[in-house]
């Protein structure tokens, strides 16, 4: 799969470095999420895709046929063609690690790469990920850190959901931490720090 398989924006970092791939919620592009992940990996090389789905004119990384009902189809899709582009960076790159931060449906497909490819990623932040399904998971997440974070009452994604994807991914092995809020969809300051708290260990680790 081609570095080019979607259009994309880099920020450089620093050569050899970690690598930090970014993922923009529903409606939202590739400029989304740049400065929250230089804020958080100032070291990193960050990418950030566009979704290549419109919703309504929304940029999306895959279909829905309605709120919380994915197109498994095209998800499968998807993940393909995101676990393909982010090999070929990797490749590239060499990175001395690799990192994951997605939001809303950033987060979802971001979870997608990580069940169809448990080795990809050192560390990954999904923040509010709705996974309305049993996810099969391809290998073993042991060594693997992950930080889930879930408003109380986000409407779109239910916190007896974001219990039972916590469930899925500690019994692949991974290592991984819930950081709730009391609100809905929106990202807060707590959610930001407990990611800074995860990059900072994982890049300690490397």
């Amino acid at each position: 799969m081609s570095k080019d398989a979607y259009t994309y924006k880099v920020l450089p970092g620093s050569p050899g470095g970690p690598l930090l791939f970014v993922f923009h919620g529903t409606g939202g592009d590739e400029n989304q999420l740049l400065s929250l992940g230089r804020d958080l990996l100032p070291q990193a090389t960050i990418i950030s895709p566009r979704g290549d789905v419109a919703e309504h004119g929304a940029a999306r990384f895959f279909r829905r046929t309605g709120e919380g009902v994915y197109d498994m189809g095209d998800l499968a899709r998807a993940t393909d063609k995101m676990a393909g582009f982010i090999k070929a960076h990797i490749e590239a790159a060499k990175p001395s690690s690799v990192f994951g931060l997605g939001y809303s449906n950033g987060a979802n497909i971001l979870a997608s790469v990580v069940f169809a490819a448990p080795a990809m990623f050192d560390a990954t932040v999904l923040m509010h990920p709705l996974i309305p399904f049993e996810p099969e998971i391809n290998g073993s997440l042991a060594g693997r850190h992950i930080l889930v974070t879930a408003g109380q009452r986000d409407p779109i994604c239910p916190p007896n959901l974001t219990t039972r994807l916590e469930a899925y991914l500690r019994a692949a092995g991974a290592d991984v931490t819930v950081e709730w809020h009391d609100g809905g969809h929106e990202v807060r300051p707590n959610e930001i720090e407990a990611a800074r708290h995860l990059f900072a260990g994982a890049t300690q680790g490397v």
